[in-house]
């Protein structure tokens, strides 16, 4: 059914204002956005719903714009505004930076002071990206962000979504109350499908102490008492270790490049697709999340290579049951495992596009 606004006349006008602002293949979703702009203006939304979506539309927007240039892989670190430069979660959090950035990785932090400001700090200026959020007490970006790198948002939902579709795995640092909601949040998306897999890593420096009680809590209660499930808690690694964290981080794209779903079937892009005896195994250890059929090794979908994706990778595919995305975690810690750590990292730009058959 068209997306339009049920006037012929204006809805040419409307897609000749498009093809007369820019030639683009994506003509079509911008004639979309303008129509529900005018939807809007038909409805007679009030004027504070308008700044609304205005203000939010418009973060975006720059956001996207933002990033768009920087085409590095990247982990958004987040944790408390608090922490003081002596504080040993600060200095473990910019030894991690440190580490990523030697490794070719961008660092993106809320870009305050505390944890945002060490993060920062250890990657370097050269490395790092702030998505600024604008409070009466925290206002300006730490000293370690350029102007260039640096999105200020006025609402947390559209910075917080920045945080996701810009990032390729995240860490988290003890914090406050927004913290946890950044993690719980993250774990949410995840276990739902609703974002795709990337390593999370809970860091804290050994005297902290801060991870313990949230853990024992998932454990003793919600996973005691059926409200996650046990293979939920691999999509989370805790350690002490900067190290580790990177390691854990790289480690996660040794052999894993992306997936897409097409078909029906769940598609794992790959470095190398695992051999005969490999997938017996797996359809072995796996036949629990396989709705139909076996994983097997299959070549490029033809959606895949009407868009040019990922062709240089090769591929398993099977029908997945889009609910255990912790067992599908363990799946592809199994196709890493064989896999050696590389130099760099090459991934693609998360979010690339909206695709048909995407969770979503």
């Amino acid at each position: 059914m068209a997306y339009d606004l049920g006037n012929p006349d204006l809805d040419e006008r409307l897609r000749q204002i498009v093809a007369d602002a820019s030639e683009n293949e994506n003509q079509d979703i911008i004639a979309e956005l303008l129509t529900t702009v005018l939807k809007l203006h038909r409805d007679g939304a009030t004027r504070g719903d308008l700044k609304l979506i205005n203000t939010a539309v418009k973060e975006m927007r720059y956001s996207n714009l933002v990033f768009s240039r920087h085409e590095e892989p990247k982990v958004t670190i987040y944790g408390s505004a608090r922490l003081k430069e002596g504080d040993p979660d600060y200095q473990l959090t910019a030894s991690f930076a440190s580490l990523m950035a030697e490794h070719g990785w961008g660092v993106i932090t809320g870009a305050g002071p505390g944890i945002m400001e060490a993060g920062n700090r250890g990657a370097g200026v050269d490395n790092s990206y702030g998505v600024n959020i604008r409070l009466p007490f925290e206002a300006k970006p730490n000293d370690y962000l350029s102007g260039d790198r640096t999105v200020n948002f006025k609402y947390f939902f559209t910075r917080k979504l920045g945080f996701v579709k810009e990032s390729h795995a995240f860490v988290i640092m003890p914090g406050g109350f927004g913290t946890l909601d950044e993690a719980f949040e993250l774990l949410t998306l995840i276990q739902t499908g609703k974002s795709d897999l990337h390593p999370i890593v809970l860091l804290e420096a050994e005297e902290t102490e801060y991870w313990g009680p949230v853990m024992r809590f998932i454990e003793d209660t919600q996973l005691a008492k059926g409200l996650i499930s046990e293979s939920d808690l691999s999509l989370f690694f805790h350690t002490n270790d900067a190290q580790q964290a990177c390691d854990h981080i790289l480690e996660f794209y040794t052999n894993y490049h992306s997936q897409r779903y097409s078909s029906g079937r769940l598609i794992l892009r790959l470095r190398q697709a695992p051999t005969a005896e490999d997938l017996r195994a797996l359809n072995e250890e796996f036949s629990d999340i396989v709705v139909e059929g076996e994983i097997e090794s299959t070549p490029p979908t033809q959606a895949e290579i009407e868009d040019e994706d990922a062709l240089d990778c090769e591929r398993i595919s099977f029908v997945f049951d889009r609910r255990h995305f912790g067992r599908l975690r363990q799946l592809i810690d199994r196709l890493n495992e064989s896999a050696g750590l590389p130099e760099t990292t090459k991934i693609p730009q998360p979010m690339r596009e909206e695709q048909v058959e995407r969770a979503w």
